[in-house]
Order: structure tokens, then C-alpha cells, then sequence
């Protein structure tokens, strides 16, 4: 039987993250796999250079860019795609492309990397805490708050754009992909009552991987720093990070990572830090191979943890937050430890209670997980599972 032939599209954003790497894998894994992968994308670095007239439209485009419906129309035809698979669509995409596959009766799947379907800031996070209120209340809330950007313009915007593509029932049109069962759960909550806007049924679990990285040339290092991998800033826990390290001044941490707020963090850190910046391939795995362990201080629901998989493939172990979907991720004691997430001291206990643990014991228990869970093989069998399902072949 012919392999699918899928249509990735994929809106990056002007800092690289989790999402970026997961896109790249998918592809390389479905081309690994014997299928015809084109991709579609975008980058918000654009947003920098455009003219007047543009940003004029951008309100408008972020709802529906026409131009999207037409490029993903054309690709689907000429290229005879057989299935739409979306992974970002904010902001120059937009979830036009939706409607223009449906339009050629060609099945969609949405991999949810974050909330963005029920929280216009996507994180249900707000002022330094969770939240879940525009879920709870409505979505007014997040324009009383100024949720995205802190802008009121932008949060409307973004209101409008979510209760738009609600009403046209698009949403039950297309499938969707959660990474756990945590965020399908939260998924779920789009429906109220008898206003079914997601079915169920649509609704598939598949966990992000990543591939071996070291493969067989992996060799123990007894480790001389932990090790933060991610963004900068303060939604994952960059403050608390550095404020443990600043008293723990004999514990040397590696930041890993850009973001906009960066200078300001590097003034406040103490001379045990070192911030290392965006990190090639090659780069990452020396800083991973050296480090004891990777650390994630992350504030908000992580829709997964691609730096925790990342370092279990590493056979690094990891010392994260007890929130969200990373807390089921960590196996206390045995692949790492886990900490209050916004305490300081909890942290510092943490960090002092793994190190009277074997970390090479826990990094290849780590590594075990990895193996069983999170490989390539495993995650190509699930993701050509779903694939088949809504092609009802």
C-alpha cells in the first residue's frame, strides 16, 4: 500500500522553541518512514519587515489570510496530498488553511502544542500564576486582563479570532493530536453542554519523541553543572532559577537559551551562571553530555516536555517542577527528583537530595524510559495509526 502523502504546516515564531523541533522530527521520521512530505511554513521574523499596508491587514489575516487558502489549495492538488497535517498557524498562517483542505475534502490533523484553542495566551497563565478563567467565565477575561502581549488590541484580536472559527463549526470538522492525556482532558473543556465544538472522538493521544542522541557513542561524564534548556523568561521559571543558584553559589548552572528579557536576567545572576545562548546540535549534546542534570522550572502547563525526553535520550536526569503534564514525566528518585514549583527552597532541597543519589544510575533509567516510551520507532506506529484511522482506511 501506498504511503500517505502529508502536508506539514507550520508557523514559526521569532524565538525557536520546543514546537520548531518537534516539526523537524516529525518530518524527518515520516521521510525515514517511505512517505512524501511537504512542508508549509512561515516565520513571525517577517513581521519585522513589513510595509504599512501589511501590518494594516495583519488583524485580518490572523483570522483568515487568503493567501494561505489559496497556496495550501494549490499544494493540495499539484501535490496530491492525502493528508494536512497543522502544527502552528499564529500568526501569518492562520487557521484558513483549515477550510481550504476541507474544501478539497482532504482529512486535517492538529497537533495542540499548547492552549491556545481555549486561552488566547495559550498558557493559562497570568500575572505570575495559573490560570484557567477565560475557560471558567469566558473569554472576556482575558480582555479585562490584557491577556496576549498585554495588549488590549492584540487580546481582542485574538478573542475574535477564537470565537470566529467556533462559530463556523470548523473546529468539528478537523482532528486533533494531544500529547497527553492531561491536555485532552483540558481540550474537552471547549465544549459546554450540548455545544459539542471539539467531538471526542477526534481527539487522538500521541507523545512527542526525539531520536537517540548520542546513539552508541554515549560516554558517562561524571558532570560538572546543571543544566536549564528553553527560553528565557519568566514564564519558565527563570527567576526562581536564578534566584536558588544565587544561593547556592558553589552549584554551577549552564542557561541554555535566548529571549527578550536576557540582559536583564545576566545582571541578576551570580558569577556561578553562565549563559550560553541558542545552542546548535552539535553544541547541545556537549553541554547535555557534561551536565549532572537537566533542570525545568517551568511556571505554567507545559503542553509536554520535549526538554525532559531530550535529556532522558541524553541519559541525563532531569529535576523539574511538580505541575502540569512534566510532574508525570519525572519518576521521583528514579529518573530524577521533582520540587514545588515556585519555591526557591524547594528547589535547593531538590538539588541537594539528588546529589546523594547515583545520577549515573538515574540517567540510564532515564535513558530505559526514553527507550520504552519515547523513541522513534514507538511514535511512527502511533502517529501512522492515526493517520489510517481518520482516512478510514
Amino acid at each position: 500500500m501506498q504511503k500517505q502523502r502529508i502536508l506539514i504546516v507550520h508557523n514559526y515564531y521569532q524565538v525557536p522553541g520546543g514546537e520548531d523541533t518537534v516539526v523537524a522530527n516529525e518530518k524527518k521520521l515520516l521521510e525515514k518512514n517511505g512517505h512524501k512530505v511537504i512542508l508549509y511554513s512561515k516565520s513571525n521574523s517577517e513581521l519585522k519587515n513589513m510595509n504599512i499596508f501589511q501590518k494594516l491587514m495583519l488583524p485580518v489575516n490572523i483570522v483568515f489570510n487568503f493567501k494561505t487558502y489559496k497556496d495550501i489549495k494549490k499544494i493540495i492538488k499539484d501535490k496530491h496530498i492525502d493528508i494536512v497535517h497543522v502544527h502552528n498557524t499564529l500568526s501569518l498562517i492562520s487557521q484558513s488553511v483549515y477550510y481550504a483542505a476541507i474544501s478539497c475534502k482532504v482529512p486535517v490533523v492538529q497537533t495542540v502544542h499548547n492552549f491556545r484553542f481555549l486561552c488566547p495566551n495559550a498558557t493559562f497563565y497570568r500575572n505570575g500564576h495559573i490560570c484557567e478563567d477565560c475557560v471558567e467565565k469566558g473569554l472576556g477575561c482575558s480582555i479585562k486582563h490584557n491577556c496576549y502581549r498585554n495588549s488590549k488590541i492584540q487580546t481582542i484580536a485574538c478573542v475574535i479570532n477564537m470565537k470566529f472559527h467556533r462559530l463556523t463549526g470548523i473546529y468539528s470538522k478537523i482532528n486533533y493530536i494531544c500529547l497527553t492525556e492531561f491536555n485532552k482532558k483540558k481540550m474537552l473543556k471547549i465544549n459546554n453542554g450540548k455545544n459539542i465544538i471539539i467531538p471526542p472522538a477526534k481527539i487522538y493521544i500521541k507523545p512527542n519523541f526525539t531520536f537517540d542522541l548520542f546513539k552508541n557513542n554515549y560516554k558517562a561524564d561524571k558532570g560538572e553543572y546543571y543544566l536549564f534548556i528553553g527560553r528565557i523568561e519568566k514564564i519558565k521559571g527563570i527567576d526562581l532559577l536564578i534566584n536558588a543558584f544565587n544561593k547556592i553559589p558553589e552549584k554551577r548552572l549552564v542557561i541554555a537559551g535566548n529571549g527578550e528579557e536576557l540582559d536583564k536576567y545576566k545582571k541578576n545572576a551570580g558569577s556561578n551562571i553562565d549563559f550560553v545562548g541558542y545552542l546548535n546540535k552539535k553544541q547541545l549534546l556537549e553541554k547535555l553530555n557534561n551536565a549532572k542534570a537537566v533542570i525545568v522550572t517551568s511556571q505554567c502547563y507545559e503542553s509536554f516536555g520535549m526538554m525532559v525526553i531530550e535529556a532522558y535520550a541524553a541519559h541525563k536526569a532531569v529535576i523539574s517542577t511538580n505541575l502540569g503534564n512534566i510532574r508525570h514525566m519525572v519518576v521521583e528518585k528514579e529518573t530524577g527528583m521533582k520540587f514545588k514549583y515556585n519555591s526557591v527552597d524547594s528547589l535547593i532541597k531538590a538539588i541537594y537530595q539528588f546529589e546523594e543519589l547515583d545520577a549515573k544510575c538515574l540517567g540510564e533509567n532515564a535513558y530505559r524510559l526514553y527507550k520504552e516510551k519515547y523513541n522513534p520507532t514507538i511514535n511512527y506506529k502511533m502517529l501512522k495509526n492515526i493517520y489510517d484511522d481518520i482516512m478510514n482506511i
